[in-house]
């Protein structure tokens, strides 16, 4: 099943970006380094590509440092990019961001040209974190939930440093299945938008595969490499107790336990996706995409045809009474 949840304030929050994005001079887009593609949201390079970018994957004590390091140098390798992986709880580190926009519009700063700039990403990055270290002050609003923020508010970091912030923004469509899993176990998607038991299974699907040996040590399993995603959920669930009657396992139960142990790190640190995968997935989403907007289309195109005024059959036409008095 796609997973998507775009609620009413995400438009909103669009045409909000798309307004200000004219005054901008640095986009800041703040990414989960767990999930470095999926969480890059496409709607918001539409809106703001044509300006210079600055990408940080926070979270990066969670993440997989090897694979950290292949997305800072896939992000860097862009013109008019930059990248920095970062903790968004630790202030030594934000202390960086300003630097960064200055080397990415130079001909900024000071009074007379102060730099403006706008912070985006999808919900629960940590953008609203990243922004109360920047400030040490509690400007934003956090929570480890999607849509907290949701209004557009200017927070000045210096006399001649402005901070736009938005409210997270997903994409009306999300084509990339694996995306939309991805989005889900980290907390970035509405709860109601998914079923824990699929997006537990294909969590595991893809851990037993890349990080077996995290998934034994936590779990204290065996094996499971060679194991169906079911059965890894069955026994994740018997091992943590999470059992009905007559020994069946609680299998929403299980996928509970799975999504929470990801998202807090106990499972260890861990990146679902690299940039190869990424580009893959990425193009597999667009060719399926383009056969749905095929289809649609062809059927938008029969349904013209089809809908054409009966054959005169020679038989007379009754005339239309008059609707005034006299004729028409």
């Amino acid at each position: 099943m796609a997973i998507q949840w775009f609620p009413g304030h995400m438009n909103l929050t669009r045409k909000a970006i798309a307004e200000r994005i004219k005054d901008i001079d640095v986009v800041i887009e703040v990414l989960d380094a767990r999930l470095p593609g999926s969480s890059a949201n496409p709607l918001l390079a539409e809106l703001t590509g044509h300006k210079p970018t600055l990408k940080i994957l926070n979270k990066q004590d969670m993440a997989d440092p090897a694979r950290t390091q292949q997305w800072l140098d896939h992000y860097n390798a862009r013109p008019e990019t930059r990248a920095l992986a970062l903790q968004a709880t630790d202030p030594a580190a934000t202390q960086r961001l300003a630097p960064a926009c200055h080397a990415l519009a130079p001909g900024r700063g000071g009074l007379a040209k102060p730099m403006r700039v706008l912070i985006c990403g999808v919900p629960n990055v940590g953008k609203s974190t990243l922004i109360n270290a920047l400030t040490s002050k509690r400007h934003a609003k956090t929570g480890d939930e999607a849509g907290v923020t949701k209004l557009e508010q200017r927070i000045t970091l210096a006399d001649d440093f402005y901070l736009y912030d938005t409210p997270g923004l997903l994409w009306p469509r999300i084509i990339v299945a694996r995306s939309g899993y991805n989005l889900a176990a980290s907390g970035a998607v509405g709860r109601n938008a998914y079923d824990e038991e699929e997006v537990a299974l294909e969590l595991l699907d893809y851990l037993r595969r890349d990080y077996p040996a995290l998934l034994e040590a936590r779990f204290r399993l065996a094996g499971v490499a060679a194991m169906q995603d079911e059965e890894v959920l069955a026994a994740v669930g018997r091992q943590r107790g999470a059992l009905l009657g007559k020994g069946r396992i609680n299998m929403q139960k299980a996928a509970e336990i799975v999504i929470q142990e990801f998202r807090g790190m106990t499972l260890g640190r861990i990146t679902l996706e690299t940039p190869e995968e990424f580009a893959r997935w990425l193009a597999e989403g667009q060719q399926l995409d383009a056969q749905r907007l095929a289809k649609k289309a062809a059927r938008a195109s029969k349904g013209k045809k089809t809908a054409q005024p009966p054959a005169d059959d020679g038989e007379p036409t009754p005339s239309r009474p008059s609707p005034l008095p006299g004729g028409e």
